[in-house]
């Protein structure tokens, strides 16, 4: 009698836990906690959280289940840890989509051993690179951020309306990099610059000095690094004011970041110049800015925004599928995020479970601006200007194509 009562027990406990993990649904989170952007990654894991965070506070998803978001590292520039981290998320975690990852090779090693396989859909907020577009991802891979073949444009039209005409190029030997520095210098030299030497470094060395050499024998006095704020772009500019070769400094996203400024000194980086994806002028920035301010998130932290976003179209896109099964959610995903339909703003989840369960269509404009999503997964938009005044990076405003 005794055993029987015990095995009652323990079926009814399982049957209890079964409860608890069907009353979850999992959005999982990639993002590089060490490596390259280490010092922009929990600002960027914050924002996905808040998106999280709404959700819950109202709700829930899926009739009252919690979405959480579980997260794996990915270094950033080593491939075997992403995809290794990407195959815990697809098969062990078993989520239902995943945010991430962030640094593009990452991105691309994680769908390519595990998401795509796994049929998980993937947002990238932060992944930049042209070659995201190439994936063959059967519609699973999108981001929130755009292409670098349009930062890259951006990045050249801001120095040369500085005066600039000239300069020395050092990138990191990697798809972001590459593609990065591809766009700039195609751009720049259209516009009728001179990029004197284009030089390739490899990420996480100590000593750059050679490259340096080569690159301050060209005759520019200013060095556009295309890198990452925590690692070889660090290292560079370092050693490039060590060197007293270069007088002014241009960077991208990958280098706005305050803890590089911290690192080298204010006084040397004082005036330089970089762009990064930014958020529009719209209702769905202002909406994000406030919450993201009243959580303690720093709204303008480096793809924050789109990280927010990226989450929230998520959820968005598994309510409107109307399970947590990974099948159907690309279809959802663009549905959501797309014309026509009622226009959700961010942190209106309440709004929009109940437009979904009258069948109403939704149209999702975010933090980051609005995400009609092409057939490549990629968004418009817009790039803004920044520059190293007393010890940070500040916004400047846009730059205008």
């Amino acid at each position: 009698m005794k055993k029987r009562i015990l095995s009652m027990a323990i079926a009814a406990s399982a049957l209890g836990l079964a409860g608890v993990a069907q009353a979850e649904v999992k959005v999982g989170f990639l993002g590089g906690f060490t490596g390259g952007i280490e010092s922009l990654t929990p600002s960027i894991f914050d924002g996905a959280q808040l998106a999280v965070q709404q959700v819950n506070e109202q709700g829930g998803i899926l009739g009252g289940q919690t979405l959480v978001m579980p997260s794996g590292d990915t270094t950033c520039g080593d491939a075997s840890a992403a995809s290794n981290a990407a195959d815990r998320m697809v098969n062990t975690e078993n989520v239902t989509a995943i945010v991430g990852a962030l640094c593009t090779g990452a991105t691309i090693a994680a769908a390519n051993n595990a998401g795509i396989p796994g049929g998980v859909v993937m947002v990238s907020p932060a992944s930049t690179a042209p070659a995201v577009s190439e994936l063959d991802d059967n519609d699973l891979v999108f981001r929130t951020v755009p292409s670098d073949a349009f930062q890259g444009e951006m990045l050249a039209k801001l120095v040369l309306d500085q005066g600039i005409d000239y300069v020395a190029v050092t990138y990191v030997n990697n798809d972001y990099g590459r593609g990065l520095a591809d766009a700039f210098g195609e751009a720049f030299e259209a516009g009728g610059g001179t990029v004197a030497e284009n030089l390739a470094h490899e990420d996480n060395r100590a000593d750059y000095r050679s490259e340096l050499g080569s690159l301050s024998a060209s005759g520019a006095d200013t060095l556009v690094v295309l890198a990452y704020a925590d690692t070889s772009g660090q290292t560079v500019l370092r050693q490039a004011y060590e060197a007293g070769t270069f007088t002014r400094y241009v960077g991208a996203d990958g280098m706005v970041g305050d803890s590089l400024v911290e690192a080298i000194g204010a006084d040397v980086l004082e005036g330089m110049i970089a762009t990064r994806p930014g958020s529009p002028d719209l209702p769905g920035a202002e909406l994000f800015n406030a919450a993201a301010e009243a959580a303690g998130i720093d709204p303008s932290a480096v793809f924050a925004a789109q990280a927010y976003d990226a989450a929230f179209l998520l959820a968005l896109a598994i309510e409107q599928n109307g399970s947590a099964e990974r099948e159907g959610l690309s279809a959802a995903l663009r549905s959501v995020a797309s014309e026509p339909g009622e226009v959700i703003l961010p942190g209106e989840w309440e709004k929009a479970v109940e437009l979904i369960a009258a069948g109403t269509e939704i149209n999702y404009e975010g933090a980051s601006g609005t995400h009609e999503f092409d057939e490549n997964g990629d968004v418009p938009g817009v790039v803004v200007e920044m520059v190293v005044e007393d010890g940070r990076f500040v916004t400047k405003g846009f730059v205008e194509p």
